[in-house]
């Protein structure tokens, strides 16, 4: 199969969306701002140029990972299979053609050259099987994607509706 494996390097534009799929997979997303910079030989400085926009997906423990760690505003580097998403809006909405770039994230990590971070490596303490797909048919709204088993199997997170409420936390601590 051939896929195109991008390398983005830019800024978080906006928080981190992190969800869980219906077979209990951990997706996120977020939107990452790129923009070129050159050398004006006129003024004699680096200018921006235009700004470019993609939608970073991540899956399973990449995302737990990125939502614990990725902050609006952040400088990321960003590697990953991307995909052109050509849609119609529904006539309610206009009609009009949308073309959107989405990146499915393999890595995700700060830009250092831009500043420091602390890496701290998380223990896997799970040993439970893989969740197995449901049958049921991709939702439309989403293209299939052919690598994360949630994306093929259509069970993307509803982003539409707010992140459930985390489990309440029993009060007081635990004594041996």
């Amino acid at each position: 199969m051939y896929e195109t494996m991008v390398t983005l390097v830019g800024n978080a534009a906006t928080a981190v969306e992190h969800r869980l799929t219906t077979t209990g997979s951990s997706a996120a997303r977020f939107r990452l701002a790129t923009s070129a910079r050159r050398w004006d030989k006129e003024r004699r400085c680096w200018v921006d140029g235009d700004t470019s926009f993609y939608t970073v997906r991540a899956w399973r423990s990449l995302a737990d990972h990125v939502a614990a760690s990725v902050s609006c505003g952040e400088p990321l580097v960003v590697h990953g299979r991307m995909r052109v998403r050509d849609r119609e809006l529904p006539e309610e909405k206009g009609g009009q053609r949308r073309v959107s770039v989405e990146v499915e994230a393999l890595a995700v990590g700060h830009d250092l050259s831009r500043g420091t971070s602390a890496f701290r490596r998380v223990s896997r303490t799970s040993t439970s099987p893989a969740p197995s797909l449901p049958s049921s048919p991709p939702h439309p709204e989403f293209s299939p994607s052919p690598t994360p088993s949630d994306a093929v199997s259509g069970n993307e997170p509803d982003w539409s509706s707010p992140p459930p409420a985390p489990p309440p936390e029993e009060g007081g601590i635990a004594s041996a």
